[in-house]
């Protein structure tokens, strides 16, 4: 698996010369020269563009199997050409943190190999009136070649290397998983994207010259994007323990409960925050002389009254914290 921010001069020197080769491989395509020659390749080889048919709306090849926690499994056709790289399904799948995976499964390319090259156009706002407005009103382009994955963003005239794609990154095992984080295509909740995957690129080791004239591809879907929503849980605040100083409160000493909450989607122990305490002896309600985090822990303390043996003492402790809640109650009797 590799990560990169900014592709070598070597991959550069490689799509200006797949570019010559391009417009009549592409005949039929939409196939452009940039500014910047670096995404020519990704432009030549990724662009699938009929706009009447990007309408936002999902049906037949371009419809998702089905949705399974977070994940959705979209079929591309299979067959088109035996000698071409065959994508035969895309799973899209997200977690609470936002950590994108597109598994693309390529049967018929188990392993990676230095004459394959993928590209991934996708409308990080989900809005064709945006955007790369001859790409389907693209916002980015992810271009894996000779090894190195790349993230580019639409500026407005054409794409630049991104600023922000640390969390980019492939592994190849029978197709390759792409994975980026959410955060890294402008905070993305809905995206459409497409997927493009070529081989047979011969490449002369000493110019870096690419000669695509046997190249295959496979394009998924065939027309249009496929459409992919990122669902997030909202975090919550999860109480892991309380505890009791003494176990049980006694007449006429203090009494302590310990809260510790931590994050449901970072697993962060809570260390400050508003602290909201609730004791009661009998129907007496007590004031807490210690109401605040200490330690990594909502810390509420009474004086139990030195007449309170036998009596119920019932108490909660909550801490609040950026909006999120936890809370749990305690009871038990004087001694």
């Amino acid at each position: 698996m590799r990560r990169t921010v900014a592709p070598s001069a070597r991959a550069v020197a490689l799509a200006e010369a797949v570019a010559a080769r391009a417009a009549p491989i592409y005949a039929n395509r939409d196939v452009r020269s940039l500014t910047r020659p670096v995404l020519v390749l990704a432009i030549a080889l990724g662009v699938v563009v009929l706009p009447t048919a990007a309408t936002g709306a999902l049906s037949g090849a371009n419809a998702p199997l089905g949705p399974a926690a977070n994940s959705v499994t979209y079929q591309d056709s299979v067959g088109e050409d035996p000698a071409a790289p065959d994508i035969t399904t895309i799973v899209a799948s997200n977690d609470d943190a936002g950590m994108m995976s597109f598994r693309i499964s390529i049967p018929n390319r188990p392993q990676y190999s230095r004459d394959i090259a993928l590209v991934m156009f996708l409308d990080s706002d989900a809005n064709q009136a945006t955007g790369d407005q001859e790409s389907l009103g693209a916002d980015h382009v992810i271009q894996l070649l000779l090894g190195e994955i790349i993230l580019f963003k639409w500026d407005g005239t054409d794409y630049t290397v991104s600023a922000t794609q640390s969390s980019l990154s492939y592994e190849w095992a029978s197709g390759v998983t792409v994975r980026i984080n959410a955060a890294d295509l402008s905070n993305t909740r809905r995206l459409n994207f497409d997927v493009v995957v070529v081989s047979g690129l011969v490449i002369d080791e000493t110019t870096g010259a690419i000669d695509a004239t046997n190249a295959k591809r496979d394009f998924a879907p065939a027309i249009g994007f496929y459409t992919y929503d990122v669902r997030i849980t909202p975090p919550t605040l999860e109480v892991r323990r309380l505890t009791a100083t003494p176990r049980n409160p006694v007449a006429g000493r203090p009494f302590t409960l310990r809260l510790v909450a931590a994050r449901s989607d970072t697993g962060a122990v809570v260390q400050n925050g508003r602290v909201t305490c609730v004791g009661r002896v009998g129907t007496a309600r007590l004031r807490a002389t210690v109401q605040r985090v200490v330690g990594g822990a909502a810390t509420c303390t009474w004086n139990i009254p030195p007449k309170a043996k036998g009596k119920a003492f019932r108490g909660s402790v909550a801490v609040t914290f950026e909006g999120l809640k936890a809370q749990q109650g305690y009871s038990s009797r004087v001694r």
